[in-house]
């Protein structure tokens, strides 16, 4: 398993992956760990798409994901990435997407597992209320996410 460290503006970025795919990445808030002076082959065209995303010129990824959990989890996650670029939805929409209002926290669960930081979108879930609820990033990085993703602000008209 192949690993780097990129900087980004929310803090040091963790990547893991090989052949099979990129299996975890995650924000890191130990200011100790320095960015890779290499990146490993298998890990550079999933820097490059990151710092493009980080940049505000990519709103989609297309390397080969490989993360690890349950059936469950992966359904949940599979689920995160149908939600575009710049939107958001409520644990209740997407626990009903999933066939079952009633699992609500299995979903915000598996939410909070998500082991792929931006690529698998869970910043973009919210509360029905629209809160941001809990991130595991913390709510200043979901907040920074969301903003980043939807840079244009309605002004009124009057």
């Amino acid at each position: 398993m192949a690993e780097a460290y990129i900087e980004s503006p929310l803090g040091i970025t963790l990547i893991e992956g090989d052949v099979e795919g990129v299996s975890k990445i995650s924000v890191l808030d130990d200011k100790d760990i320095k960015q890779s002076e290499t990146i490993p082959q298998e890990l550079q065209e999933v820097a490059r798409q990151l710092q493009e995303y980080f940049n505000g010129t990519r709103t989609d990824f297309s390397f080969k994901l490989n993360p690890h959990g349950t059936d469950f989890q992966k359904k949940v996650w599979n689920a995160l990435l149908e939600i575009p670029f710049g939107k958001t939805t409520s644990y209740q929409d997407l626990s009903i997407k999933l066939g079952d209002i009633k699992a609500i926290r299995a979903v915000a669960s598996a939410n909070g597992k998500n082991p792929l930081w931006i690529v698998v979108p869970c910043h973009r879930v919210i509360g029905s209320d629209g809160s941001l609820t809990g991130y595991a990033g913390g709510l200043w990085r979901k907040k920074w996410l969301l903003e980043h993703e939807n840079p244009v602000k309605q002004q009124s008209l009057f």
